[in-house]
């Protein structure tokens, strides 16, 4: 029929053999399926012809490299337990070697340096501007450097979430933004018409907390509101401790507050006594809040102390900035004695002091160590300040409005600097760290891993109670207490129960091996050593009554007269 469709033409196989005119004279017959071939199987000699690998097997690691990521100690050959347990414990070795040597292996991608500027002879590289930077890089670095003109709201104060992916911008004048930054998309933008003070995102960037003019909101990333905390009221300043889920607020009423943002419950509340508090910084090493007051002294503070854990005096004015390294080792704090300070917190001394020809307003530390220092409208960075105080900035930077906040974004090379105009995105090579931990800060997270990493993070939060000046004393060993204990307990048990090594029944055939019977053969020996103590006690108590028994027959025989008896 017309309408009917053509018959496809059957595709023929590679492995078919075309046919011939004495093939088609044969009987038809079904194709043979073809023969599946193994790639890599060899059976008997290898060909000579085949190439062979050089350098067969996996490549050998260094021992540094593996020691570096060993975890789990190695079982004891000697063990006297089951076999299936020993078949496991084998199983779960070569899991972990496999892991260790695979880390090893790949720890050879990391890099090792960091990709700071270099200048050439006679040159200097605080000279060089953004835009020959820019020029220098590929579009997708070039491209991280730009400019928000946002002049009707400002001056603005901004803050990069953990994983350094997303930013929020908040306008002294009730302006309220928060965005992708890399690919320039926005998620939520609000005006919540009255003054803001500081904004900081909490543990994810699904959350932000905004210090209004009166109170604390806390809003999620489509600008809802969520909660208002009249408790915290005059907030000037904001920090947020992410492994310890608190947040931790300065105010104008001289309140140090902090929040548990996981159950929504203040956790402490501190009278300063120290007036206004407008400047404030946390140590990333252990979570110790810096607070800097009009007299001139810093002060440390955690949420479980009423006093400060340190009071130093820094500066002969009032203190406008202060900063602190990843390490927690150095702090950077400026005044209005247009003095630029770096103390070494494991001394609380001054190792450098440089003089600025105006007060600096605002401070940051990069994850490399790299110190960002807010003068007036410029912006300068200083490498390796600690060492160095009278050498050029790394990089020097012109902003159109007064500094109000710098940041660095995590494991980036950028500086979000927020100023009276808006803000701008400045590119410094180094600054950020390029090896990054996805299981804690993963830049490529989806919604999923991030719902995972939120519940882990809430199962593993630390109490407010461990925050302390020292955290490497959470997991030292105390060697005196647990003398004194172990010898209150030889005192009380009339025994030491550590001077010998467990028993270990001897394994038995035929059914005699069975839980029960080896339960019952530890029980017997347990208190071995406790009965020969009490038949000692026994022994001793009986030879007392009979000895006093004797005696007392011997006085009830006695006469009057034997006390003429010589």
């Amino acid at each position: 029929m017309a309408g009917d469709k053509a018959p496809k033409r059957r595709v023929e196989r590679y492995y078919k053999k075309p046919a011939t005119q004495d093939d088609q004279r044969k009987k038809p017959r079904m194709a043979e399926a073809p023969k599946t071939v193994v790639l890599g199987a060899r059976k008997g000699k290898p060909d000579p012809l085949e190439a062979q690998d050089p350098f067969p097997g996996a490549p050998a690691v260094p021992e540094d490299q593996l020691a570096k990521y060993e975890r789990a100690r190695k079982a004891e050959k000697g063990m006297n337990i089951f076999s299936t347990v020993k078949k496991n414990l084998r199983l779960q070795e070569k899991k972990v070697q496999s892991a260790v040597s695979q880390a090893a292996r790949h720890d050879l991608l990391l890099p090792e340096e960091e990709g700071f500027l270099e200048a050439d002879d006679g040159e200097e590289t605080c000279r060089m501007t953004q835009q020959d930077i820019a020029n220098m890089v590929d579009i997708t670095s070039a491209s991280k450097h730009f400019n928000l003109l946002l002049d009707q709201f400002g001056p603005y104060r901004i803050d990069y979430s953990r994983n350094g992916k997303h930013l929020l911008l908040a306008g002294r004048r009730g302006h309220i933004a928060s965005m992708d930054w890399q690919s320039k998309k926005l998620h939520s933008e609000i005006n919540v018409m009255e003054t803001v003070n500081d904004v900081s995102w909490l543990h994810t960037h699904t959350m932000f907390a905004v210090a209004q003019k009166k109170w604390l909101y806390i809003y999620d990333n489509h600008g809802v509101e969520l909660h208002c905390i009249k408790s915290f009221n005059d907030v000037l300043r904001m920090e947020f401790l992410p492994y310890h889920f608190l947040l931790a607020t300065c105010s104008s009423k001289d309140f140090l507050q902090y929040l548990d943002v996981s159950v929504g419950k203040q956790i402490s509340s501190v009278c300063v006594r120290a007036g206004r508090l407008n400047v404030m910084c946390q140590n990333p090493h252990n979570a110790i809040i810096h607070l800097g007051h009009h007299n001139g002294t810093v002060s440390l503070w955690s949420p479980t102390m009423k006093d400060p854990i340190v009071k130093m005096l820094s500066h002969a004015g009032p203190v406008r900035a202060l900063s602190v390294d990843k390490t927690g080792t150095y702090m950077a704090s400026t005044g209005t004695d247009k003095k630029l300070k770096i103390f070494d917190l494991r001394m609380y001394n001054a190792v450098t002091t440089r003089q600025e020809r105006r007060a600096a307003g605002s401070l940051c530390y990069s994850q490399r160590g790299l110190l960002a220092v807010g003068t007036g409208h410029l912006v300068q960075v200083y490498k390796d300040p600690h060492l160095d105080h009278k050498g050029l900035p790394y990089l020097y930077m012109s902003v159109k409005g007064p500094v109000d906040k710098l940041q660095f974004c995590p494991y980036e090379d950028v500086l979000g600097i927020g100023h009276g105009r808006g803000f701008t995105s400045m590119i410094v090579p180094g600054a950020g760290e390029a090896n990054f931990d996805g299981l804690e800060c993963n830049p490529y997270e989806t919604n999923k891993q991030r719902r995972e990493w939120e519940v882990k993070a809430l199962l593993e939060k630390i109490q407010p109670e461990l925050i302390t000046l020292d955290p490497t004393q959470l997991g030292e060993v105390d060697a005196i207490t647990m003398e004194q204990k172990r010898q209150e307990q030889v005192e009380r048990m009339g025994f030491d129960p550590y001077e010998k090594t467990r028993f270990a029944p001897r394994h038995k055939l035929k059914g005699k091996n069975s839980t029960a019977n080896v339960l019952k053969r530890k029980k017997k020996v347990a208190y071995e050593d406790e009965r020969v103590e009490i038949r000692k006690r026994i022994q001793k108590r009986d030879w007392e009554q009979k000895k006093s028994a004797t005696t007392k027959v011997q006085q009830v025989r006695s006469s009057t007269l034997d006390r003429f008896k010589k």
